[in-house]
């Protein structure tokens, strides 16, 4: 006999009705036509509406069908249609509940012709919109605008101003044509321009068959206001019930009026206290007009108010009311009903905790609240989930508050959509790349800035050394064939598209190697994405194949795993490239083939905020970090609202913009927003923000001891009598406001510095060792976050070490140059990282200028120009490859640069030698103590005397030259006559002896009367069968490198310019991390 398994789901049994106060159930007892709810935080209206809902359902005779329920957000209406199924215990055939632009698009959906379903209508996100309009605008002529506006066409700004002139119009029930009414009687050209721009926008928009939220309401109420529809939707809907009325717009209330006016069964519940979306068009007008709007032949509409919360006690409740309670009422509401809703009690069985506390400075805030939020969870077992940090500006704030909160171990949860999606560092880079490629499809150069940031990015990982390195080993490979060097940055560039270009002559170190192999293996990945462009593969699988070509995923993984302060940034990374590839997939759903170049264009065109998958919902357990505006809706039992600053919050600047879209009204130009009504809805944010705490607020701020300094606002002042304790206890002492840094984080990393402090400074031995007792249980533990507590990873602990590998392989000839000498001369410690540790700041433009001026100066020997002007023309030809800080330096370098051209043909055309060569290159091999020493470089002149004897001249371009008593032992002169008298010039002089070298100084002319000429700074002779000093200065140099003993040597010039002050030991600004400043 077979068995039959049937997973059968069990039918759901009506949930009990929750206990409702007096307030509550007149609300749910209302007979029927138009009722205004007003509720406070906490007074249970969503409870109350949805019994309003359930008793018209299971008393009154109502279908599911029959209700329509609208509110302004997804969350929200995703909660109430699930309670309401639940109280219902069954399920419905149609969900009674969406937000208002899903009513909307479902209604336009419906009453379009047949045709539209073959190619659906196309709801555009905010970024895709804003997109669209600066398209639009770059299309249009700048004569279309007036003059005033012209220079702002091409901005971010002038797109946003658009946007917001657009948005109020539809707000307000306008279209193209009645801004452009108003505009000719305000006598508004800018508004004029905007009234057409809006026409071309709106017929753009009916031809691709797209729509925005603004527009989806308005042909909305068009639908609504055709009255054989509106019979149809007001038979259907015999009872709407509307969420947060407080944030309608005009046009929103037009359509509620279309739908479920006359006296239909409406029921509005809002809260005028929480109008906070002013700038999104909501109108805080609407709910205290809503009696006169949706008046009946027998009067206005009837009002009825909540009077309790069980939000939060006494405490938090007389604070709130010491916010809120400035702003008076206005409009339509009955003043009775008002009182009532503003004077509510609270049933909650405790009196909750408010404190209001100041700080010194920025740090200190936010070390004190890691501090507060840190004890609350390990000491009071709060979750961390219940905790909350408001802020009134998110860019301002959330990042310093997000990284002091991580370093500190709090967990923390930003919401992931405060900046657009392609300004996520994750995503900005992997589009880099994609661009990158796209160049290479299209046989384009790779753009000098493009390239170095894919290469330093996390496709490749080089760093700034790495850039160096292989660069200069690019540079001396390009200089090999073509006899000139080219500047590095373009070399890089080139590598990303060129396989051949990343083959590197001679011997490079290993690190250039790695950096080379790096290099081509993300060049060959951008390649293979080059040639799916070409084949015209989508942009989802090219972003795949750069994405899954290197290791990135893999670290970003395992950075997400360790748990430790970097896995918040693999997350939101993670977040960011999942937004990514679903806006790629979208993108070729909604637009069938989309190029490349238009794809990443369209997206960085996106400049607002648009979802990540971070937003959909909090992750795990950590402390919400938001806006005041983001929290609304929201309860946590402990809140914390940080910055409120004076100037800040409130923040009661005219919010003036271009083209004044705030001023535009139906009948004409309005005035501008008062003090008073920016002030009203700064108070309203604050009121908001305090009413998310169930348990305990906490308000904080700077205090400045400076009167100029940051000051708290006057809503901190205002709430401050009815703190728990204005002061703040620390080990149990009260401490005087306001607050500096806290001594003792309460954190691991803390407690570990703290304990490492014990044993170095406690003179109790004991202590120490239990100290010390305590790091070793931590250290057993193993975990990312007590890493810090083994001795092994503390600075200074572990014995000094030497390599296994020497810095030149003993059994090879050292390889030194004229300069590498000098600098060993002058400071072992800056060859040693300048050279050897490659850490030197990279090449500037004073480098690249002697550079210049160098190779035009060997072109005046080796093609025999000596000519001024041409040799000007050839500093023409290359000028433009230098980067400066600003265009004045590069002039006023440019002017230099002349001066020494000048100086040099003048000091060429009157120079008695003989140019044999320019930048001769040497190699000469001679013994020094014994041990065999390699020296090689270039000249930059040879010449010959009439006496058969060879100079070498050595251009310099520095601004300063040395001093005349230092010259007799010059470190280089005397390297490049050692160079002359062992054969190294015998290639082009054989057999020729040296008779001296000399500096010629080509920015520093030769004296006042001969400007025009170089300073000439010779050095004799060797002295024939006497010791030369050069003998002595090379001796000590491979003495310094064999002996691995690099010290640093102090100087005044050579310290000036030194890229190492902050490492040296000898600089106060260098000291050890044991010593301090100590050398």
């Amino acid at each position: 006999m077979s068995i039959e398994y049937v997973l059968a789901q069990p039918e759901p049994g009506p949930l009990a009705p929750p206990q409702l106060d007096a307030s509550q159930q007149a609300v749910v007892d209302h007979p029927g036509g138009p009722l205004l709810v007003l509720a406070g935080p906490g007074t249970g209206k969503t409870t109350t509406l949805i019994e309003a809902v359930v008793d018209r359902i299971d008393n009154r005779g109502l279908s599911p069908e029959q209700v329509l329920v609208l509110t302004f957000s997804r969350k929200a209406a995703d909660e109430l249609r699930s309670r309401i199924a639940a109280r219902l215990g069954r399920t419905t055939a149609t969900a009674p509940a969406m937000t208002f632009h899903s009513f909307c698009y479902a209604l336009v959906r419906e009453f379009q012709g047949p045709e539209s379903y073959a190619n659906p209508l196309r709801l555009l996100s905010a970024p895709e919109q804003d997109a669209m309009i600066q398209e639009l605008v770059n299309g249009t002529t700048a004569s279309a605008w007036p003059k005033g506006l012209q220079p702002a066409l091409r901005t971010r700004g002038f797109t946003g101003e658009l946007q917001a002139i657009m948005v109020r119009a539809r707000s307000l029930g306008m279209d193209a044509v009645d801004v452009s009414d108003v505009a000719m009687t305000a006598k508004r050209e800018d508004w004029l321009a905007a009234a057409r721009f809006f026409q071309e926008y709106s017929e753009v928009s009916a031809l691709t068959n797209s729509i925005d939220y603004s527009d989806l309401v308005y042909q909305a109420l068009a639908i609504t206001q055709d009255p054989e529809h509106q019979d149809v939707l007001r038979k259907r809907f015999s009872l709407v019930v509307v969420d947060e009325y407080q944030d309608t717009d005009p046009l929103q209330v037009q359509l509620l009026q279309a739908i479920a006016g006359d006296g239909h069964d409406l029921i509005a519940v809002g809260d005028p206290d929480q109008s906070i979306y002013a700038f999104r068009g909501a109108d805080v007008g609407g709910i205290l007009d809503f009696p006169s709007d949706f008046a009946t032949p027998a009067g206005p509409a009837p009002i009825r108010a909540l009077g309790s919360t069980r939000r939060f006690g006494s405490n938090i409740l007389a604070a709130s009311r010491a916010i809120i309670g400035k702003i008076g009422v206005s409009g339509h509401l009955d003043h009775k009903v008002f009182e009532d809703f503003r004077n509510i009690t609270s049933v909650a069985d405790f009196g909750g905790e408010v404190i209001v506390q100041t700080f010194a400075t920025p740090a200190a805030e936010v070390e004190h609240l890691a501090l507060l939020l840190r004890e609350a969870h390990i000491r009071q077992g709060m979750p961390w989930g219940d905790m909350a940090v408001l802020v009134r500006s998110g860019r301002a704030s959330l990042p310093r508050l997000q990284r002091a909160f991580t370093a500190a171990g709090v967990p923390v949860e930003v919401a992931g959509d405060e900046v657009p999606l392609a300004a996520e560092p994750a995503v900005r880079a992997l589009l880099g790349a994609l661009r990158v490629a796209e160049s290479i499809s299209q046989g384009r150069p790779v753009g000098l800035d493009q390239a170095e940031a894919v290469l330093t990015g996390p496709l490749c990982q080089l760093d700034a050394p790495d850039l160096r390195r292989l660069g200069r080993a690019l540079r001396m490979a390009v200089k090999a064939v073509e006899g000139m060097p080219r500047p590095s940055a373009e070399l890089l560039a080139e590598s990303l598209s060129d396989p051949v270009s990343l083959r590197l002559g001679g011997h490079p170190d290993d690190a250039t190697v790695k950096a080379a192999a790096r290099a081509n293996t993300l060049a060959t990945l951008l390649r293979k994405a080059a040639q799916q462009i070409n084949d015209r593969v989508a942009p989802e699988q090219v972003l795949w194949t750069l994405w899954s070509g290197t290791d990135w995923s893999k670290r970003l993984r395992a950075e997400f795993e360790s748990g430790g302060e970097s896995a918040g940034r693999a997350h939101q990374d993670l977040d960011a490239l999942c937004a990514l590839f679903s806006r790629a997939a979208r993108a070729e759903e909604q637009q069938q083939r989309q190029s490349i170049a238009n794809f990443v264009a369209e997206l960085e065109a996106q400049q607002i905020p648009a979802d990540t998958l971070a937003d959909r919902g909090a992750r795990g357990s950590a402390v919400r970090l938001m806006t005041a505006h983001r929290s609304k809706g929201l309860e946590w039992p402990l809140v914390v609202v940080a910055g409120v600053q004076d100037g800040e919050w409130p923040d009661i600047r005219y919010r003036g913009t271009l083209l004044q879209s705030d001023r535009l009204t139906p009948t004409g130009q309005g005035h501008p927003s008062s003090a008073a009504s920016l002030l009203a809805e700064e108070r309203r944010l604050f009121y908001v923000a305090c009413t998310r705490a169930s348990r305990r607020l906490v308000v904080t701020a700077v205090e400045s001891s400076s009167e100029s300094g940051e000051q708290p606002s006057r809503f901190l002042i205002e709430i401050e009598p009815f703190a728990d304790d204005p002061s703040a206890e620390i080990d149990g002492k009260r401490v005087a406001r306001p607050l500096t840094r806290p001594k003792r984080p309460l954190s691991l990393r803390g407690a570990i510095a703290e304990l490492r402090m014990v044993i170095e400074s406690s003179e109790s031995p004991l202590v120490r060792a239990k100290a010390a007792d305590q790091l070793a249980r931590l250290a057993d533990t193993g975990t990312y976050a007590t890493r810090g507590a083994h001795p092994d990873r503390w600075w200074g602990v572990l014995d000094l070490t030497d390599s296994d590998t020497p810095i030149a392989d003993p059994a090879q000839p050292l390889k030194l140059s004229a300069s590498a000498v000098s600098s060993i001369i002058d400071c072992p410690l800056s060859w040693f990282l300048d050279r050897e540790a490659k850490g030197n700041m990279g090449t500037s433009a004073a480098q690249g200028f002697g550079s210049i001026v160098h190779a035009i100066a060997a072109d005046a020997v080796k093609v025999a120009i000596a000519d001024p002007a041409e040799l000007e023309r050839h500093l023409d030809v290359v000028w433009n490859q230098l980067h400066f800080a600003a265009p004045w330096i590069s002039a006023r370098e440019r002017d230099a640069a002349h001066e020494a051209i000048v100086r040099f043909a003048n000091w060429h055309t009157n120079n008695a030698r003989t140019p044999l060569e320019a930048e001769y290159e040497f190699n000469v091999e001679l013994e020094i103590g014994g041990e065999k020493v390699v020296l090689r470089g270039s000249m930059d002149r040879v010449e010959l005397d009439q006496d058969g004897l060879v100079h070498v001249v050595d251009l310099k371009t520095s601004k300063t030259a040395p001093a005349q008593k230092d010259l007799p032992e010059y470190a280089q002169l005397g390297f490049y006559q050692l160079v002359v008298d062992n054969g190294g010039v015998d290639a082009i002089a054989p057999g020729a002896s040296s008779g001296g070298a000399e500096l010629v100084q080509l920015r520093t002319q030769a004296g006042t009367k001969l400007p025009e000429f170089p300073k000439v700074q010779p050095q004799d002779r060797p002295v024939p069968g006497a010791p030369f000093f050069a003998v002595d200065q090379l001796h000590h140099a491979v003495q310094t490198i064999r002996d691995e003993n690099f010290p640093a040597t102090p100087g005044p010039k050579i310290c000036d310019y030194c890229d190492f002050r902050r490492v040296c030991p000898a600089q106060p600004e260098g000291g050890t991390i044991l010593g301090g400043g100590d050398a």
